[in-house]
């Protein structure tokens, strides 16, 4: 019998969808499951150091957001006299290119093929960017050709906006630009945050340290499939898109030491826990060399993980492919129980919630 995305559900009251950061970083609750019996214990995220042994390796993702989210002013096809036709919401999704980019634009069957998009900070200035769009997709994706800029990235930092998931149900403020970013973030080209990571601090990562903790990272720029809703009944059907990655040399050396000496390696996020199962795919002999590439590793109950021994992750979506991932780490009845018990204890949900450790 077929999987159902259906299998993947869970009942969760709107209330419980965090819609602003903890005051605090770090202040997020835990909930620690062990996979192997399905028990529960109660935590906070600042008890991760203590919970983390010495000689364990903790991977993080260090993809920085960039404010993706912008407002366009349409005009016709190039071929076409040049007269602004109402605007458009477009978000960025993934660099294809010096100039090129995949996105999704709302509404999107207004924005066809030959269309020019003007990007400006207000209905009165100037625009700071152009594109043409270039090729069409289903459900709102298009490809955009944007005209060169003098800098396109401090112009995306002067008119974007950070792309808050579409379950906040509010604009993103100021604050935003700081709280929807890692405290590590380093490689800019993420249309969402890795959200596990967000509950890290500085001061956090330091007691890690201390504890005897190795603290690596690896590289994977969310995209669309952050974006876009499971359309299909079954998982055979499931097709992530494909996303950007790094393994860097420290990393994979580190990992290497790690698997020899049997130490445990900890994956903080599902985008991180993709990057270190597709790269463990490619291994050679079982041993790891720092590359980059692309990955749309669908992870689904039924997989052998190879490098992941341990996770921290936030609560997931129903029926998402990240609540299968982490179904497949530590079990679909263990996963769901263990949902279940967090709602009731009024856990908060989503890229801003709170946290569970899986080991």
């Amino acid at each position: 019998m077929k999987e159902r995305v259906a299998d993947f559900n869970f009942h969760l009251p709107e209330e419980l969808i965090a819609q602003q950061p903890p005051q605090e970083r770090d202040a997020a609750r835990m909930l620690v499951l062990d996979r192997a019996t399905g028990a529960v214990q109660d935590s906070s995220f600042r008890a991760l150091p203590q919970i983390l042994n010495a000689g364990d390796l903790l991977v993080l993702n260090d993809s920085r957001v960039i404010p993706a989210r912008l407002f366009a002013t349409r005009a016709g096809a190039t071929s076409q006299k040049q007269q602004p036709s109402g605007s458009v919401e477009v978000l960025l999704t993934q660099q294809l290119g010096p100039q090129e980019w995949s996105a999704l634009v709302r509404p999107g069957r207004k924005v066809q093929i030959g269309e020019r998009l003007f990007f400006a900070a207000n209905d009165d200035a100037l625009p700071l960017l152009e594109a043409e769009v270039t090729a069409r997709g289903e459900f709102g994706e298009r490809t955009l050709h944007f005209l060169p800029s003098e800098n396109f990235f401090a112009a995306l930092e002067a008119i974007g906006h950070m792309p808050l998931p579409p379950y906040i149900h509010r604009d993103d403020a100021v604050s935003d630009r700081e709280r929807y970013q890692t405290v590590f973030a380093a490689e800019r080209g993420s249309a969402a945050a890795p959200t596990a990571g967000l509950h890290f601090t500085p001061a956090v990562l330091d007691a890690i340290r201390a504890r005897g903790v190795e603290v690596q990272y690896v590289t994977l720029h969310v995209g669309l499939g952050t974006f876009q809703p499971v359309r299909v009944d079954t998982l055979d059907e499931i097709e992530l898109h494909r996303e950007r990655y790094t393994l860097p040399p420290p990393t994979a050396d580190a990992i290497n030491r790690a698997r020899t000496a049997r130490r445990r390696i900890i994956a903080a996020g599902t985008t991180t826990v993709r990057t270190l199962e597709h790269c463990s795919l490619a291994a050679v002999g079982g041993t790891l060399e720092p590359h980059s590439g692309e990955t749309s590793i669908f992870i689904r109950p039924g997989h052998p993980f190879r490098l992941v021994d341990a996770m921290l992750t936030n609560f997931h979506l129903p029926q998402s492919t990240l609540l299968m991932l982490v179904s497949a780490f530590a079990g679909q009845k263990h996963v769901l129980a263990a949902y279940t018990h967090a709602v009731h204890q009024k856990y908060r949900f989503f890229s801003y919630g709170d946290c569970m450790f899986i080991r």
